[in-house]
């Protein structure tokens, strides 16, 4: 039997009065039947019309509640993921944003779908994070992670690099190209999709790397195993500088002999979804694949 959810979190940054409406329709909604209802802090000075005791850090929120609402994009909720995968809390999406692979209810009627997943009707998915570190002088200098992908590109101005790919402490390939992709199965509908890549079933325990506008005809997409570890290895002649970006949100500074270190995370992403939740549904309506025939 399904635990029931009790304590709902309130997560997201709005850019627009929808969305701000959004929130506030959420909290009356909750509170209307009988939830402790409480809201990422960052909100406070937006969200005016809510008591200020509802608002709590993120950690706090990932510490205390049983499911967090992610308002806004899938941008929002790689944002809130980095943050709950830490915690043993449910996680779903009302989508404010473009897309919206990782956020699946209607802001407009989220009412009826949201009562059946409170009620235990839901499908829940266990998503796998990347953890990206950047090793100088056998140190780690910094680290983050992600849920979509880890990229090795030059920074600011686009240029050429040079390095060695490692799979499992193996010598696999150098390369001289703008980067590389790194991905979750999460992410093969991310950049890694504008970029060339595959689209991997997010049941799927497995990494692809996707070179970005490699110098050689002969580079192709490579997909390995979700346990393997990679390691990046930069040339020490690379001019400029370069970084690594997590979800496109956090950037790692990478020096030119520096060893950037990507693995799965023993961290995971609880994903809530409707019971009628459907992946090549959602794969149709997004990127305009053609319906059935007969």
């Amino acid at each position: 039997m399904k635990k029931p959810f009790k304590v709902i979190a309130i997560i997201g940054k709005p850019r627009a009065q929808q969305a701000i409406q959004t929130h506030k329709d959420l909290f009356l909604w909750l509170i209307s039947k009988g939830y402790e209802v409480i809201i990422d802090d960052r909100l406070v000075d937006i969200l005016l019309d809510i008591p200020r005791k509802h608002f709590c850090s993120l950690v706090r929120l990932g510490k205390e509640a049983d499911l967090a609402i992610v308002v806004g994009g899938d941008g929002n909720m790689l944002g809130a993921a980095r943050v709950l995968s830490r915690f043993n809390v449910a996680v779903i999406g009302v989508n404010r944003g473009n897309l919206g692979f990782l956020t699946d209810l209607s802001p407009d009627n989220f009412q009826d779908a949201l009562e059946a997943v409170l009620q235990g009707e839901y499908i829940e998915e266990k998503r796998f994070l990347l953890e990206a570190e950047i090793h100088r002088h056998g140190q780690i200098k910094s680290h983050n992670a992600a849920l979509n992908e880890a990229v090795l590109h030059p920074g600011q101005v686009a240029h050429m690099i040079e390095f060695e790919v490692y799979i499992d402490g193996v010598f696999a390939f150098s390369q001289r190209s703008d980067g590389i992709i790194i991905s979750t199965p999460t992410g093969s509908t991310a950049y890694s999709l504008s970029g060339g890549g595959p689209i991997l079933s997010p049941k799927l325990n497995a990494i692809s790397l996707v070179p970005m506008f490699p110098h050689t005809l002969s580079s192709r997409p490579l997909v390995v195993d979700g346990q393997c570890r990679i390691m990046l290895v930069v040339s020490p002649d690379n001019r400029g500088t370069q970084e690594v970006s997590c979800d496109g949100q956090i950037s790692l500074p990478v020096s030119p002999g520096d060893e950037i270190h990507i693995y799965q995370s023993p961290n995971e992403l609880r994903l809530i979804h409707p019971q009628d939740y459907s992946y090549y549904h959602v794969l149709r309506n997004k990127l305009g694949w053609s319906n059935k025939l007969f």
